[in-house]
């Protein structure tokens, strides 16, 4: 009987797990995770903090004992791998019963990734969070729970954060204006809270359309969160516990910090057994996730993939891209070499009420690297038939190439309910293609004056982009 092993017990190990055991029922196979959660959606931990889900619990997929009963899976939980040795092809976990010493004929690395700690003094204070794991999702719930049931946070000069509000807890501080940044803005303010929110660069959600990015901004100030642009922080203030978040131009008082400046791939283990990292810091791999050691493979937040785009290996941690690599190496170790595919890093934010997806290449530098003379244009178009009631509008950003019109990426932002996120996924299949804009605009997409107009945004877009290239050509 071979003997699958897999490290780490989130989106990745258990969709590989899960799969190998689905096709190959007389496969062994043992999961180790060295926290107490498996199969969880951290996705959605800002809308656990904000109140909008009752429980962790509920934020479980597949629960351990499920793993265990239902699915004859040997998922060790509270075990971290503390070593793997290729040549012996064994791994080592320790455990509260000490350590155990398990042999594999194929072995997942699926250690996931870290929130990234940046270079600021005072982290180490009181009242510094981030927001990688369960654990981290459940002391922020406990902190604004607190806040909101006591009532006793000092109450400085609350300035224009504070809003409309009639009360409002305590001032809190952001670093970072990504997803996660945005996304806990959106949860902090939703609880009364003060927001001030850092980012180090010139605009919010750089990896989305610059159109995207500025609407994204504005609604933030309409929901009373200050947002400092260009803002580099070197310190939190205070003397145990935080008071105030310094930066080059200000010192802003605060009682919470939650850092939202990124993470970094997990990979010390495979790198001390000899597993290679590509340029992106991250595992690399071949198509089927294999590393350079022989039926060793790495998926998930840990590992690098593909960009459909370029070719060239990316570091795109998301969820979807997780599941995927994992059901694909899962199948190729039950016996069907399986690819899994290549990611577009196609991803969607919500702030407040505005929704924004983004897919492929937007930034012209990096389009340029790869060898495309990059053109982009922004629209804005009705949502819905101009007669039905309650249209919305439409923003999407195309990103082609110059020479071929060949769609390279796209940016959509809308109010929320209005589908720029639904909208993106004809993009992602125009990118993930590789069709011209010509290609996109005779798209078939649906119609209905209650979901879009004839045209919808996406194919005006591509209209527009296409004749400004046919006409400077």
């Amino acid at each position: 009987m071979s003997t699958f092993v897999v490290i780490g017990g989130d989106a990745a190990g258990m969709s590989a797990a899960s799969k190998a055991k689905r096709d190959d029922p007389d496969l062994e196979v043992v999961v180790f995770e060295a926290g107490e959660w498996v199969s969880y959606g951290a996705c959605g931990l800002p809308y656990y903090i904000k109140g909008e889900i009752g429980s962790l619990e509920d934020l479980v997929s597949v629960t351990p004992e499920q793993f265990r009963e239902e699915r004859d899976i040997d998922l060790r939980t509270g075990h971290e791998v503390v070593d793997i040795d290729p040549d012996d092809r064994t791994i080592t976990a320790r455990g509260e019963d000490g350590e155990v010493l398990q042999a594999y004929d194929h072995l997942l690395i699926a250690t996931g990734a870290a929130a990234l700690t940046p270079p600021i003094d005072g982290l180490d204070r009181e009242g510094v969070y981030t927001l990688g794991s369960m654990t981290d999702g459940k002391e922020l719930r406990e902190y604004v729970s607190r806040a909101r049931s006591e009532g006793d946070l000092q109450q400085p000069d609350r300035g224009p954060a504070c809003g409309f509000l009639e009360t409002c807890n305590g001032p809190v501080g952001i670093v970072g204006g990504g997803y996660i940044g945005i996304e806990m803005a959106e949860a902090l303010a939703a609880n009364d809270f003060e927001v001030h929110l850092f980012q180090r660069g010139d605009r919010l959600l750089k990896g989305f359309g610059a159109a995207t990015s500025e609407a994204v901004l504005e609604h933030l100030s309409e929901q009373d969160v200050a947002v400092y642009l260009d803002s580099e922080v070197e310190r939190v203030a205070g003397d145990d516990r935080v008071e105030a978040v310094v930066t080059n131009e200000n010192r802003v008082p605060v009682e919470m910090v939650l850092l939202g400046t990124g993470i970094r791939p997990r990979t010390d283990l495979a790198t001390d057994a000899g597993v290679e990292c590509g340029e992106t810091g991250a595992i690399a791999t071949d198509v089927y996730r294999e590393t350079n050691l022989p039926d060793v493979y790495a998926a998930g937040d840990c590992a690098e993939a593909e960009h459909v785009v370029t070719g060239d290996p990316v570091h795109v941690p998301l969820a979807l891209t997780a599941n995927r690599h994992g059901r694909a190496i899962g199948r190729t170790v039950a016996g069907e070499s399986t690819e899994g595919g290549g990611v577009a890093g196609t991803a969607a934010v919500k702030a407040f009420d505005r929704e924004a997806a983004r897919t492929g290449i937007l930034d012209h530098e990096k389009a340029r690297e790869a060898g495309f003379d990059p053109v982009t244009e922004t629209i804005d178009a009705k949502s819905r038939a101009g007669y039905y009631p309650e249209d919305g509008t439409v923003t999407v950003t195309l990103t082609a190439d110059r020479a071929s019109g060949r769609v390279l990426g796209g940016s959509l932002v809308s109010e929320y309910g209005e589908s720029a996120v639904h909208r993106s996924h004809a993009l992602v299949g125009a990118v993930t293609e590789g069709i011209t804009l010509e290609d996109l605009s005779n798209y078939d997409l649906a119609y209905a004056p209650p979901f879009n107009t004839t045209w919808d945004p996406v194919l005006t877009a591509a209209k527009v982009l296409d004749g400004q290239l046919r006409s400077n050509s």
